[in-house]
C-alpha cells in the first residue's frame, strides 16, 4: 500500500513522509527556542539579582545599626538600651530568650548589650 488516507484523499507515501518531517521540524525549533527564552530570562534574573546584591553591599555600616527606642518606661529590672547591628528586633528576642532558656536564668536578670549578626 503506497498511499495514506487523510479525510478520504489519497496522498502518495512520500507526501506523507515530507509532511510529517515538517511537522517534526516545526516542534523542534519551537522547543529550541522556548530553551533560548528560558535561558535569556534566567541569565536577566541572576545579573538583576547580583545587582540588587551589590547595591545592598555598599550601604553605609551605619545605616545598618538599629537601635531599639521605645517612649514607654524601661521595665523594671531591664538593664538599658539594646543595639543591634545587621539583626531584625525579632531574632534578637528570639536570642535572648534562647540564651536566657539555655543558662537558666530569667531574661530580666541578664543584661544584653547588642546582638550583631554573624555572616
Amino acid at each position: 500500500m503506497n498511499t495514506a488516507q487523510i479525510s478520504g484523499t489519497p496522498m502518495p507515501t512520500l507526501d506523507a513522509l515530507g509532511t510529517a518531517l515538517m511537522g517534526y521540524v516545526i516542534v523542534f525549533v519551537g522547543i529550541i527556542l522556548l530553551m533560548i527564552v528560558i535561558v535569556v530570562v534566567g541569565k536577566i534574573m541572576v545579573a538583576s539579582r547580583r545587582k540588587k546584591a551589590a547595591a545592598a553591599a555598599e550601604a553605609p555600616v551605619l545605616a545598618q545599626v538599629e537601635e531599639i527606642k521605645t517612649d514607654l518606661p524601661a521595665a523594671p529590672g531591664s538593664a538599658g538600651k539594646l543595639k543591634l547591628y545587621d539583626t531584625d528586633p525579632k531574632t534578637a528576642a528570639m536570642v535572648m530568650a534562647i540564651v536566657a532558656d539555655k543558662m537558666g536564668k530569667p531574661l530580666n536578670e541578664l543584661r544584653f548589650k547588642s546582638i550583631k549578626e554573624v555572616k
